[in-house]
């Protein structure tokens, strides 16, 4: 399985960006699958903060700073996620990962920069 994301940029405060994860090989649906990010100065896969995530059935979950700002999405014919970000605020600043669940532990995407300037 392969996770591949695109869409990361610099943006201006209050702009937006749309993030896109196309999942590759024996995913089967997006069920679980969801966006991590981990910000400046945290070097530890374990300190990368859960963003959202979505069931096959469209029930989604937020961290608390990004909700009523960030909205996602899936596509299961596809097998691919879309995280909409909009308001944006230079804490937001991070590189994305995009993650789904594996048989063992999750699969990862190489992640996406993204930048928010003040």
């Amino acid at each position: 399985v392969q996770l591949v994301e695109s869409g990361g940029g610099l943006v201006q405060a209050g702009g937006s960006l749309r993030l896109s994860c196309a999942a590759t090989g024996s995913i089967g649906s997006i069920d679980g699958m969801g966006w991590y990010r981990q910000a400046p100065g945290k070097q530890r896969e374990w300190q990368r903060e859960l963003v959202a995530n979505i069931t096959s059935g469209g029930s989604t979950r937020y961290a608390d700073s990004v909700k009523g700002r960030f909205t996602i999405s899936g596509d299961n014919a596809k097998n691919t996620v879309y995280l909409q970000m909009n308001s944006l605020k230079p804490e937001d600043t991070a590189v994305y990962y995009c993650t789904a669940p594996g048989p063992v532990a999750p699969y990862w995407g190489q992640g996406t920069q993204v930048t928010v300037s003040s």
